[in-house]
């Protein structure tokens, strides 16, 4: 028997491709999905089946394109008009080999949420493992605010029913095989590690201690995910199929001069270094989206109609191979090249740049012991704001800044600071190219901030 799961880092993507005799599954593939053609050629077997757990909504799902490349099938859940692929019926099952899969409609994540439950006869009757897509997370349970506040209670009291009548009574002993670990937005508190059962979950998992379907329920309703805009994006695309890319290729490589012209055909710029460098010297009017932001943050910020140029930090190869697959991941295919040599090319080559003003936090707290008058901008999320947060600081969280640029005072001074100093340097830069004059990213942040002892509030 064939199983791997395939990561793909900064979305916290899980895949699985399974496979016995001749024949192999995969659930939920990714877009850049030559990784599992390469497994299924080492392993001399042929991708014959695709299931989809649900449409999902924080990437653009590979389905069609691993269809194209191999011929398989697709399979998804009921009641949405797919324009591609084939509708399930709950319980159907299929055979891939020696193993059995059986498709469980599992509603609550989202109507048509399907999970698949595993089963090898030849070593016995019982299920082995279960693909529960959104619906069980380690840790955690699907978010139910997809379709809107007026929904959200019907989908909370369908997902109870779902894990309670359909997923837990599979059995303690089988291996659960979420669709996301740890850092992925499509739950609250996702676990880190990778290995679990549904008996540990019924055990540990603090959204199944709430047995009564009200607590349940009343627990979802409290429950506030942010909801990137690029979810409806992704939401399109993996209804209707997104647009087909064979074989990934890199963008080329383009000389300063190439690249100044390409910027004046208004294409965006992403630079992909760290704060710190970018703060050093950057290209005016870039985007400060740090390579391990792009997954998640690029779909805050960045339209779907505009091509798009990379600043990247380093020279290094599989720097730019992870770039671009982070952003085709969510729907950016618009890549039209990256800058040779980088920024020290750029300014080499007799080229502006602008500076972003980096402030420690000991010099923060300095300016405002001093009261000098200037704006403290926390980006972080809700829950981090909450948590503790400086005296007199006000909070936009960094994917709404360019909606509500209007609300920072553009006449004093601007501090930015989240967590560590990585998605304040992204709110920087907008304001930077919204043409704040005194901007300044705080270096390690608030994590900087707690560490010096400085303090903070809860209001």
């Amino acid at each position: 028997m064939l199983f791997e799961r395939i990561k793909s880092e900064g979305i916290a993507h899980n895949s699985y491709m399974v496979g016995s005799g001749n024949d192999a599954a995969v659930i939920d593939p990714r877009r850049d999905c030559e990784v599992y053609l390469d497994i299924a050629q080492r392993r001399g077997m042929r991708i014959s089946h695709i299931f989809e757990t649900h449409r999902n909504e924080d990437y653009v799902i590979g389905s069609a394109e691993l269809q194209n490349l191999t011929g398989a099938d697709v399979y998804h859940g009921p009641g949405l008009d797919w324009k591609y692929g084939n509708t399930l019926k709950d319980g159907q099952e299929f055979r891939i080999g020696s193993l059995r899969f059986t498709a469980i409609h599992t509603p609550g994540h989202t109507d048509e949420s399907m999970c698949y439950a595993l089963a090898d006869p030849g070593s016995g009757k019982n299920n082995v493992m279960v693909f529960s897509g959104d619906t069980l997370f380690i840790g955690d349970v699907g978010r139910t605010d997809l379709y809107g506040s007026e929904e959200e209670e019907r989908l909370a009291s369908n997902l109870y029913d779902s894990l309670y009548g359909r997923v837990l009574s599979l059995g303690d002993w089988v291996i659960l095989c979420p669709a996301h670990g740890g850092g992925s937005i499509c739950g609250m508190s996702i676990g880190d590690r990778d290995e679990s059962t549904l008996g540990l979950e019924r055990l540990q998992n603090p959204a199944l201690q709430l047995k009564h379907k009200s607590d349940f329920v009343r627990h979802k309703l409290g429950e506030k995910p942010t909801r990137p805009p690029y979810f409806s994006q992704m939401e399109k695309y993996n209804l209707e199929g997104p647009p087909l890319l064979g074989r990934l290729s890199l963008p080329p490589p383009l000389t300063p001069r190439e690249f100044r012209t390409e910027m004046e055909k208004g294409t965006l710029v992403i630079d992909a270094g760290e704060p710190a460098a970018f703060g050093g010297a950057h290209i005016v009017g870039a985007y400060s989206i740090w390579l391990g932001g792009l997954p998640v943050f690029a779909g805050w910020v960045l339209p779907y109609d505009r091509s798009l140029l990379l600043v990247l930090e380093d020279h290094d190869p599989a720097h730019l191979d992870t770039a671009v697959r982070h952003l085709i991941r969510t729907g950016y295919d618009r890549i039209v090249g990256y800058l040779k040599g980088g920024t020290e090319g750029w300014y080499n080559a007799g080229l502006p740049v602008e500076r972003l003003n980096l402030l420690s936090v000991h010099d923060l707290k300095a300016m405002l012991g001093r009261g000098e008058n200037i704006t403290v901008l926390d980006v972080r999320g809700q829950a981090e704001w909450e948590s503790g947060h400086i005296p007199g600081a006000r909070h936009i969280y960094v994917g709404h800044i360019e909606q509500r640029v209007s609300e920072v005072p553009k006449d004093i001074p601007v501090a930015t600071l989240c967590g560590t100093g990585h998605r304040s340097g992204l709110a920087a830069s907008i304001l930077l190219r919204a043409g704040y004059q005194k901007v300044y990213n705080v270096l390690g942040s608030m994590t900087a901030w707690k560490a010096a002892g400085y303090p903070t509030v809860t209001d």
